[in-house]
C-alpha cells in the first residue's frame, strides 16, 4: 500500500514539473522543414521572422547550398532571447529583429565568433565583435487606414499626431496599434529609442492611453489589424513587413515620419551550443551579401545592408549596434522604463 501511495505521489509530483516545464519553455509560434534528398546535415534557425517572409531566402540558399537541410521555427523576439538565454535551446543560428537582446546574448557569452571574406565585406556598424551580423536595415513606419482620416490632414510628424489624435477621439478611440513593449522586444527596442530621440515620446504615449490603444506582439498582427478596418493607424511597425503585405490592397499607406525614421538592423549569430556551427556560417555569408540578391529584397520586402546607412539630408536614424544598446536592459533602468509607459498606456 504504502508503494502504491509513493508511486501515486511520485506520478503526481512528476505531472506538475511537466506543467511546470511547459509554462516556462518558450513559445513557438510556427516550424517547417526544408529537406533536400542531398543533405548531409540539418541546420536548426530560431528567428522572429515570419516563414512567409524568409521561405525564398531559404530556397535560395539551399540552391547553392545542396547539402544542407533546415528546420526553421519562428518566435517572438522575446521568447527567443528566453530559449537561448534562459532555457539553453538547441540552435545552430538565432535571428532577430530586437537588435538589443541579440547585444545581450553576445555580450554575456551565448554567441560564437565567426568570420569570413562575406562578413568582413559589411560595414562596420553593422557587426559587433564577428559574433553579431547586421543583414537588413528595416525602418519602423505608421500604416494608416485612408477612409480612417478622411477629412483629416494626415499627420507627417509625432507632434502632428498628437494633435492629430487629440482633437479626434470619436475617430481613433480604441483603434491605434502600437507594440506592448512589456512582451514585445522589438516594441522595446523601438520605444526605448523613441524616448531618446524625442521629447514627444512620452506625450503620445500618453494620448494613445487616453484613447485605449490596442497593443500588439507583431507588426504582422497591426498591420492586418489595420487592412481589415479594426485599427485606423498602427504606429512603429516594421516597413519591410508594411510593404510586403499591403502590395495590392488599396485605401492603406505607408508614412514614415518626417520628424525622424529609426530604421533596425536585422540580425544573426551563432549560438555557443550549435551543432552546426559550419553550416550556420555559410547562412550568415549568403546573409551577408543579402544585396547581391536583389530579386530576394523585392521577393521578401526585406532591404539588405549598403554601406551608407543614412545618407546625409535623409531623417533616418539607424539604431546602431554596440554595448550602447545594454543601457535599456539594465533591469533596474528597464523596469523604471516599463513603469512610466504602462501608466501612460494603461489609462482606462
Amino acid at each position: 500500500m504504502r508503494c502504491a501511495c509513493f508511486r501515486t505521489v511520485l506520478a503526481g509530483l512528476m505531472f506538475l514539473f511537466s506543467l511546470v516545464s511547459t509554462v516556462q519553455a518558450f513559445e513557438i509560434e510556427e516550424q517547417k522543414r526544408y529537406p533536400l534528398a542531398g543533405a548531409q546535415r540539418t541546420i536548426s534557425i530560431l528567428s522572429t521572422a515570419d516563414i512567409d517572409v524568409f521561405e525564398p531566402i531559404i530556397r535560395a540558399f539551399q540552391l547553392t547550398n545542396p547539402d544542407i537541410a533546415i528546420n526553421y521555427v519562428t518566435s517572438g523576439s522575446t521568447d527567443v532571447m528566453k530559449a537561448i538565454y534562459d532555457e539553453g535551446a538547441q540552435f545552430d543560428l538565432v535571428i532577430s529583429s530586437a537588435m538589443d537582446l541579440q547585444t545581450k546574448l553576445a555580450n554575456d557569452g551565448f554567441a560564437q565568433d565567426y568570420s569570413s571574406e562575406a562578413t568582413g565585406s559589411l560595414p562596420n556598424w553593422a557587426t559587433w565583435r564577428n559574433q553579431l551580423f547586421g543583414f537588413t536595415q528595416e525602418p519602423a513606419v505608421m500604416v494608416i487606414s485612408e477612409a480612417a482620416f478622411e477629412g483629416l490632414q494626415v499627420p507627417t510628424t509625432r507632434q502632428e499626431l498628437i494633435e492629430t489624435l487629440r482633437d479626434n477621439p470619436d475617430k481613433f478611440a480604441g483603434r491605434v496599434g502600437t507594440y506592448d513593449v512589456r512582451t514585445s522586444g522589438l516594441g522595446y527596442l523601438f520605444a526605448t529609442q523613441d524616448s531618446r530621440n524625442t521629447e514627444s515620446f512620452w506625450r503620445l504615449t500618453e494620448v494613445m492611453g487616453r484613447l485605449d490603444a490596442q497593443l500588439y506582439c507583431c507588426s504582422g498582427d497591426m498591420i492586418s489589424d489595420v487592412a481589415s478596418g479594426k485599427l485606423a493607424l498602427a504606429y512603429n511597425v516594421l516597413g519591410s513587413y508594411a510593404e510586403s503585405r499591403l502590395q495590392g490592397t488599396d485605401g492603406l499607406r505607408i508614412v514614415p515620419l518626417d520628424d525622424f525614421v529609426g530604421v533596425m538592423l536585422r540580425t544573426a549569430l551563432i549560438p555557443k551550443g550549435a551543432k552546426q556551427p559550419e553550416a550556420a556560417g555559410r547562412m550568415i555569408d549568403f546573409l551577408a551579401r543579402l544585396g547581391d540578391h536583389p530579386e530576394l529584397s523585392i521577393t521578401t520586402g526585406l532591404p539588405p545592408i549598403v554601406e551608407q546607412a543614412a545618407p546625409s539630408g535623409t531623417v533616418l536614424r539607424p539604431i546602431r549596434m554596440g554595448p550602447g544598446l545594454l543601457v535599456f536592459l539594465d533591469q533596474l533602468r528597464r523596469e523604471t522604463f516599463l513603469r512610466s509607459w504602462t501608466s501612460s498606456i494603461k489609462q482606462n
